[in-house]
């Protein structure tokens, strides 16, 4: 079905019915009386922080446990701490599901619609209509997307008819998806849909300079790299437990290997049983935990009928988890950015992973973390992250630097710095709006320069 023959819903559902005071950037004051050149003057007073109203659009939020969800929020709490406010429309997770209203954050419920096997995520339902009528009474400075889903779709539609400014995420590889579920024939047209919908937009944020590489060699346009961050303070080497290996049924000195993520084949998790059981050759009392669920938990509980299955963990008991493994194996070649992969090594794990999306821009191999050769998970061929795995489970004494390292640099990525960037992008393309300006990555900003952006909030009917 395509989207277009999807109907539309009628309505939204949000807390606030009327519409909010617009925000405003006050003029600078002048001096009341000219000083005398032999006074010396006070320093000038910083320029005020521009803000902005903000309609972020997506299919999927926190409680429910994936990357994209969880990375949004993120964003999300940065810019209202930034005194942004913040529009999210969503659709309804479940019956008992209502919008919230806080500070600086107003919720708008769509109906949705469960995804294909995976009943607890919902897809929303095309509202162009609903949106229109909800943009022209609240009007925003800028619409964010954050899925390409019916729902982003329509909001893309609403905005343009509405002459609203939008900028959009790419945040999942939809087309690479597509081979591991048996529609590989349908990659090339779900591309296409994929850089029809971003190329309508003012400015796609990409997290990788690699992806932006990619991406760009296909056609994308107007691509600015945004990475994401990771809570050092969650997730430590200090939540290590004895007490939880033990229930593994590993001691001090069991190598436990870890994956985390959701159990499904585009994860490439023939592969780490592979190298798993490889490692298990040369450690025969190393131990397997995984943490997540999807639809390919049960085939590889009968492949490794000895390995922990956990389910899904969050908060510090997912961080406790992490810091009471030794290796990570992560395989999957098909992620944007895997936000696993900053996390185990914030936790002090060694990871080994294929050189593409977090742990191709992290990674140093062979000083804190482990990289196998893309080419070779592309073109099928495997035995590299075996061997390299193997090599993890013969040397695991000689491990404690790279360990260090790995800490070391996940400490750079602070979700604060990462937010920085993402407000200066929308900062800069709603600025280049307002001025007739197509935005691109060569003249956005490095850091937020409030003087720059003092004149980007845009007119909104009714105010």
């Amino acid at each position: 079905m395509l989207l277009t023959d999807i109907p539309e819903v009628e309505e939204v559902e949000s807390l606030s019915g009327a519409a909010r005071v617009p925000l405003r950037v006050p003029a600078e004051t002048p001096p009341l009386v000219e000083m005398s050149a032999t006074v010396p003057s006070r320093a000038a007073a910083p320029a005020p922080r521009p803000t902005l109203r903000i309609a972020v659009v997506t299919e999927t939020y926190p409680p429910e446990v994936n990357g994209v969800a969880m990375t949004l929020a993120r964003f999300v709490d940065g810019l209202r701490q930034r005194h942004h406010d913040v529009q999210l429309v969503r659709p309804r997770q479940h019956a008992d599901d209502v919008a919230q209203q806080g500070d600086h954050l107003d919720e708008v419920l769509v109906p949705g619609l469960p995804i294909p096997r995976y009943a607890h995520l919902k897809m929303g339902l095309p509202a162009t209509r609903a949106l229109c009528r909800l943009w022209t009474q609240q009007r925003p400075d800028l619409v964010h997307l954050v899925t390409e889903g019916p729902l982003g779709w329509s909001a893309l539609r609403a905005a343009r008819k509405l002459g609203l400014p939008v900028s959009s995420d790419f945040r999942t590889n939809f087309d690479a998806y597509s081979a591991h579920y048996g529609f590989g024939c349908l990659r090339a047209p779900i591309e296409a849909y994929l850089r029809h919908f971003h190329n309508r937009t003012l400015l796609t944020l990409v997290p990788t300079e690699a992806m932006r590489s990619r991406l760009g060699a296909r056609g994308f346009q107007r691509l600015q790299v945004v990475a994401r961050g990771v809570d050092t303070e969650l997730f430590h080497p200090e939540r290590r437990s004895d007490a939880l290996r033990s229930r593994w049924g590993a001691g001090a000195q069991t190598q436990v290997v870890l994956f985390v993520g959701r159990l499904a084949p585009e994860k490439n998790l023939d592969t780490l049983v592979a190298a798993y059981q490889a490692m298990q050759q040369a450690q025969p009392d190393s131990r397997l935990v995984l943490v997540g669920d999807g639809p390919a938990r049960e085939a590889l509980q009968q492949q490794c009928p000895h390995a922990v299955f956990t389910g899904q963990r969050t908060g510090t008991d997912l961080a406790a988890h992490y810091a009471s493994a030794d290796v990570f194996l992560f395989p999957s070649i098909t992620e944007t950015w895997g936000n696993v992969t900053a996390e185990a090594m914030a936790s002090g794990l060694v990871v080994l992973a294929y050189d593409c999306a977090a742990a191709g821009q992290l990674i140093r191999s062979g000083e804190n973390g482990v990289l196998a050769p893309l080419y070779d998970a592309q073109s099928g061929d495997t035995h590299a992250f075996i061997r390299r795995a193997v090599r993890l489970a013969t040397v695991r004494d000689d491990t404690r630097a790279m360990r260090q390292s790995a800490r070391h640099t996940a400490a750079e990525w602070g979700w604060d710095r990462v937010v920085d960037q993402f407000e200066a992008a929308l900062l800069h393309t709603a600025r280049s709006a307002r001025c007739g300006a197509t935005p691109a990555h060569a003249d956005l900003p490095d850091e937020l320069d409030a003087s720059t952006c003092s004149d980007v909030i845009l007119p909104r009917f009714g105010s």
